[in-house]
């Protein structure tokens, strides 16, 4: 059975230490949380993983203090190495019915906007360095009935962002990485892949913008959990479960609170939190 996993961590690894050739991996410790870079440097590589070549960051810790800290430091320091300069138009994809698809919309309202904000305004609260930012949260198809790409497109279109920075819940093959992992990465993302529920894929080559994409793995694919604890071939009833923590709740508000720290000191680094805070409320 193939494993279904967002997290290319999970999908490059073979089971016995070695990473695919053409694939190269970088680790470090920073304060407790893992940092891992994964690069996917060919095609064939790409393939054998199922993953577009590109950069791919893993952060590992606890999503509270004092993990927490470190974790948005290192977020804000991905983001800016990954960002160009110029409007970054934010989307949070997701459903906020639904608790383990809410990380998006959920992350995406605690980012601060500042399109709307022209120079003389800026000039006036003394921000004149502001980055401006615009961001959506676009909902899903069963909730419009419009194809969160097509949404996307006529935004980019009509805003003309440098780039789109996407928030999205993930799938993990492991029950230890749910709220402890955050992945970061340049290729983009097709929503709900990790849930069998693929749609129209955001990326550079679809939009004609870099898309960068961070995540939060919120389920694990029941099937691959069965054959993952036990060994053995799972059921049918397996196959249609995802399961998601019990703590599911607490997990996406801190998720969205750190993610959201972390886009924030990388959009605005002339900002601190306390400011940004007081200018959100």
């Amino acid at each position: 059975m193939s494993i279904r996993t967002d997290l290319v961590i999970e999908a490059a690894d073979t089971g016995d230490g070695r990473l695919p050739e053409g694939v190269a991996t970088e680790v470090e410790d920073h304060n407790g949380v893992t940092y891992t870079r994964v690069r996917i440097e060919t095609q064939s590589a790409a393939l054998r993983i199922g993953r577009p070549p590109g950069t791919y960051i893993t952060l590992d810790g606890e999503l509270t203090l004092p993990d927490a800290d470190t974790l948005s430091d290192l977020l804000d320091k991905t983001l800016t190495e990954m960002l160009p300069e110029g409007l970054i138009l934010v989307c949070g994809l997701g459903n906020t019915h639904i608790t383990p698809d809410a990380l998006g919309p959920l992350a995406a309202g605690r980012v601060m906007a500042t399109r709307h904000i022209d120079d003389a305004l800026k000039t006036s609260i003394g921000l004149e360095g502001l980055r401006p930012v615009a961001v959506i949260a676009p909902g899903v198809l069963g909730q419009t009935g419009i194809e969160t790409s097509e949404i996307v497109q006529s935004v980019v279109k009509s805003v003309a962002p440098k780039a789109l920075l996407v928030i999205d819940a993930l799938a993990a093959r492991s029950l230890s990485r749910l709220g402890h992992t955050i992945q970061v990465c340049d290729t983009g993302i097709a929503p709900g892949a990790g849930v069998q529920n693929a749609r129209k894929e955001l990326s550079k080559s679809t939009l004609g913008i870099p898309v960068v994409s961070v995540g939060i793995p919120t389920v694990v694919d029941g099937a691959t959990l069965v054959e993952d604890l036990t060994g053995g071939a799972p059921g049918e009833e397996a196959a249609r479960l995802m399961v998601t923590p019990r703590e599911i709740d607490s997990l996406i508000d801190q998720g969205a609170s750190l993610i959201a720290r972390g886009i924030n000191r990388a959009l605005q680094p002339e900002l601190d939190d306390e400011t940004i805070h007081f200018l959100m409320s």
